[in-house]
């Protein structure tokens, strides 16, 4: 069976800076009509970073939790803006690592039931390091922390960022 959904027509809600908020009619496969609200995102952009034995993530408030929580180093990325070149930058921005070599290992999906963002994570070797540079109104520290300490977090449930997890417990 074919379960391809057919779209009817796309009416947006809400056009931001970030994101905009559509709702979409489709035509299911057995032929009956159903509405499916779509987040469209631009993307992102993530890095593992590790250096003698310990990898790099940053601790952020994030205001949709409520707290401050550990991520890989991550961002948006631009309009028209090569996903490599979002990751470099945002390595760059949030912990001060030039990495010469970028390699993307994986591509998330993170909520497929509502928007068709993707991430894209990728590992960074040889580098170079010197002082973050964050955007105007980003507030967030760097930290190096060691593996065994990562796995420690991730079975409290300190790391609870998706992207983080995916890419630490394959890693760890």
């Amino acid at each position: 069976m074919n379960f391809k959904e057919k779209t009817l027509e796309t009416n947006y809600i809400y056009k931001g800076k970030i994101l905009n908020l559509r709702n979409d009619k489709v035509e299911l496969p057995d032929g009956k009509v159903a509405y499916r609200e779509i987040v469209e995102h631009s993307g992102g952009a993530a890095v593992y970073c590790e250096h003698n034995g310990k990898v790099l993530l940053v601790k952020q408030f994030r205001y949709p939790y409520k707290e401050e929580i550990y991520e890989i180093p991550a961002g948006k990325i631009n309009v028209g803006e090569d996903p490599l070149e979002t990751a470099r930058r945002e390595l760059y921005e949030e912990g001060g690592v030039i990495a010469k070599k970028l390699e993307k290992i994986y591509e998330v999906y993170p909520t497929p039931g509502y928007t068709e963002e993707i991430i894209r994570i990728y590992k960074a070797e040889d580098l170079t390091f010197g002082e973050n540079k964050l955007d105007e109104g980003e507030f967030l520290s760097s930290v190096w922390i060691d593996k065994q300490t990562l796995k420690e977090m991730i079975k409290s449930g300190e790391i609870k960022d998706a992207k983080t997890l995916i890419c630490l417990l394959t890693v760890l």
